[in-house]
């Protein structure tokens, strides 16, 4: 109902009609991405964290000799018993060689070229998350039980991706407050360039008493119809990129890559960004026009 408001300036023909909404479409479409990609970065880490928490890795080397697979199968039985022992762990499961290829064979397409080399046997040990647990201490107590066997604790590598993934998560924040200011910025000198085209107008306004709020409304309600349909023709731009990238990432998945889905609440998120970019727009046109008719005589 607001769009159908009387107006006293003809602010429909206006330069900033014409450039105004592409530039917020610009904004709303690299804030779009920005968001998306800092879903898609926190869904993974919750993911990993899930999978990867609680867990060891005990990696134990192939004997060699005439009996190296026999000699291999008395490491991995010792192995397990050892960790067996560790107060805290609550479950130890050995893989076999079948096991050891089928986790491989994503990373090279197929298992024939290294089915008859002697591969490391894996052992995937379960701790409870509450337990305290000398990592340092069970990693020595192994490796002078089992020769060739070695901890492999995911919690230091999987700290400092999440470290890493943070950082890129406040960059995505940084860059949409950066789209924000500059969207700003823009709506202001945009409103400037109106006030000095209707000068006579806002100033015969003014004078005869008529109140800022008034004068500024005007201004806000039409920063705010361009602000949503330049919004709008920015979503129209980030639906058909977001298709297309998650598209090619499911060509890496399986094995090399998570899943790069878009949770609800990201599509919910970058669906109110159209609507942001209208009440950014409509604020920051107010704000402009209240500070210049502060300074008029």
């Amino acid at each position: 109902m607001m769009f159908r408001r009387h107006s006293d300036l003809p602010l429909a023909g206006d330069a900033t009609s014409r450039f105004l909404p592409w530039l917020v479409a610009l904004m709303v479409f690299l804030a779009s991405m920005a968001v998306a990609g800092a879903f898609v970065i926190s869904g993974i880490i919750d993911r990993w964290d899930h999978d990867v928490s609680g867990t060891l890795t005990v990696q134990v080397l192939p004997a060699g000799g005439d009996q190296a697979e026999a000699a291999t199968e008395d490491r991995v039985r010792l192995a397990v018993d050892v960790m067996r022992k560790v107060p805290g762990v609550v479950a130890v499961k050995a893989f076999d060689k079948k096991r050891t290829l089928a986790l491989l064979e994503p990373w090279l397409g197929g298992t024939e070229v290294v089915q008859d080399l002697p591969l490391p046997r894996l052992i995937d040990v379960a701790v409870d998350p509450t337990a305290r647990v000398d990592l340092a201490e069970v990693a020595e107590r192994l490796a002078q039980a089992v020769p060739g066997a070695s901890l492999d604790d995911h919690r230091v590598w999987l700290s400092r991706l999440i470290n890493l993934s943070r950082t890129l998560q406040w960059l995505a924040v940084m860059v949409v407050a950066l789209i924000g200011a500059v969207t700003a910025a823009t709506v202001v000198y945009g409103t400037r360039t109106g006030m000095a085209v209707h000068h006579g107008i806002v100033e015969v306004l003014h004078l005869i008493g008529a109140h800022d709020d008034y004068i500024a409304r005007q201004f806000a309600d039409r920063a705010f119809a361009l602000g949503i349909s330049g919004g709008l023709m920015g979503l129209c731009m980030t639906l058909p990129a977001l298709t297309a990238i998650g598209w090619a990432s499911k060509r890496l998945e399986g094995g090399f890559l998570p899943s790069l889905s878009l949770p609800i609440m990201g599509y919910v998120t970058i669906g109110l960004l159209p609507l942001l970019a209208g009440g950014l727009a409509m604020l920051t046109a107010r704000l402009t026009v209240h500070g210049t008719l502060s300074r008029m005589p």
